[in-house]
């Protein structure tokens, strides 16, 4: 999915920014995320941790689950920052929260070295299960 380059650089600003505020005092793994929704708003979000760490919840998720408190239904692109050598793509329960919103969306990694990741979920998650199998 074809963004501007300001896009991009307002979205990577946007999850090194939001990393910062990330509650990680276990994995000391701060992690930050920006999604661009359909509307074209940027919403953000951070990694959560908490001792009961199944109850923990990634920065990807953060983000999208407030775009769709905020009434966002598509997910265009999702961009994440982690504070390491080697740039992260999402876990796989993100890949399956953004394929919710964004099948189509385009998933960017990004991390304190400048080495990235540019691919689109469909590439990360084939043969994706959806709100389309659902209704077979």
């Amino acid at each position: 999915m074809p963004l501007s380059p300001p896009t991009l650089r307002r979205l990577e600003k946007a999850a090194l920014t939001a990393a910062k505020s990330a509650h990680a005092p276990y994995s000391q793994f701060r992690v930050g995320a920006a999604v661009l929704a359909g509307s074209g708003k940027i919403y953000t979000g951070c990694n959560v941790e908490n001792a009961s760490f199944g109850l923990s919840n990634c920065a990807e998720r953060t983000a999208i689950f407030s775009a769709v408190a905020a009434g966002e239904q598509k997910i265009r692109c999702v961009v994440v920052y982690t504070p390491s050598l080697h740039a992260t793509p999402p876990c796989g329960a993100c890949r399956q929260v953004i394929n919710e919103f964004g099948p189509q969306a385009r998933v960017i990694a990004v991390c304190r070295s400048g080495e990235r990741i540019d691919t689109t979920l469909d590439a990360l998650l084939p043969g994706a299960f959806g709100p389309g199998n659902l209704s077979d």
